[in-house]
């Protein structure tokens, strides 16, 4: 169809005019460049964690030989210095290698378009922390919904549907996406112990549900007693604490609980049995003190009755 008279046409750019398409390529291969590492910054509250372990140990080697083959990603910052989006065990693996510049493409990107890409990037990572996951899917989310995909902040369907959408990005439903998210809620200690797979995700998101304090509370009886909540317990502290009942001696009641899979244990309570136990022994250990203390007496009973029938 003919052009109507009011419509703009685009004009070639004086670089498109006076340089051949060798040259506007070759351009394009100079977004990649050697930074120097001291003035490459870390993306901010990057949820993925760099660890010096034997799979980092592994890539500085391969480094030393061949380089950083994938360059990483970077965006420059209005102070002058560079963000990184993608690389960040690729830069630490220059370092340890004594390598002082890091390969890297440059982009243009916002704060947003950054953090969505940086999750996306990073999600290629063959092993990945449930708290990893927990905060990149938050980081994520806030992000989309800065950019427009949700405008009213109290609307429950649009907030499913943002997090329907992560969920499609990342290869988990919404409803896991949420789960994830409710982990930020978490103190440090009980998310550590999730990432050790020493609390499941559904009981770790009913325990996000409680006060900063009272978390602080259930993980000191669980590491005194050396045991975790199913997820059945960690319902209950949750009703509980929602009706305003869920008291420490409550939470030591709760996880005192023999569980399925627990073998059948002695525990004796009461104010004469409490002082002859050390003040410091777990709850969980007395079985175990009180059997030594009873083989401890029987050999001392078998010795004085050796004596008895000596004389």
């Amino acid at each position: 169809m003919p052009k109507e008279k009011n419509e703009e046409m685009r004009l070639p750019s004086l670089d498109e005019l006076f340089s051949s398409q060798e040259e506007r390529d070759d351009a394009k291969l100079k977004r990649i460049y050697e930074i120097p590492i001291s003035e490459i910054d870390p993306f901010p509250d990057h949820p993925f964690h760099v660890r010096d372990d034997e799979d980092m140990m592994n890539l500085v080697e391969s480094v030393k030989a061949n380089g950083v083959i994938t360059p990483a990603t970077v965006r420059k910052k209005e102070d002058g210095r560079y963000e990184l989006l993608s690389g960040h065990r690729r830069m630490r693996a220059c370092e340890i290698a004594g390598m002082d510049t890091l390969r890297c493409e440059v982009v243009d990107m916002d704060r947003d378009e950054a953090t969505v890409f940086m999750v996306e990037s990073n999600f290629q990572r063959t092993t990945i922390l449930p708290s990893e996951k927990a905060f990149a899917y938050k980081m994520r989310l806030e992000a989309m919904n800065r950019q427009g995909k949700r405008t009213d902040l109290t609307c429950g369907p649009a907030v499913h549907k943002s997090r329907d959408e992560v969920g499609d990005v990342v290869g988990e439903s919404g409803r896991t996406v949420s789960r994830y998210i409710r982990l930020t809620e978490l103190i440090p200690e009980l998310l550590e112990m999730v990432d050790e797979g020493k609390i499941a995700l559904r009981p770790a998101v009913e325990i996000s549900y409680l006060p900063k304090i009272i978390q602080g509370d259930l993980w000191e009886c669980m590491d005194m007693e050396q045991c975790t909540p199913s997820h059945a317990q960690s319902i209950r502290m949750r009703r509980m604490q929602e009706e305003g009942k869920l008291t420490p001696e409550a939470i030591e009641a709760i996880m005192l609980e023999e569980k399925p899979n627990q073998r059948e244990r002695i525990v004796l309570r009461g104010a004469r049995f409490k002082e002859l136990f050390p003040p410091d022994l777990p709850v969980s250990k007395r079985e175990d003190y009180v059997a030594a203390a009873m083989e401890f007496y029987g050999r001392h009973r078998a010795k004085q009755k050796s004596r008895d029938d000596s004389r």
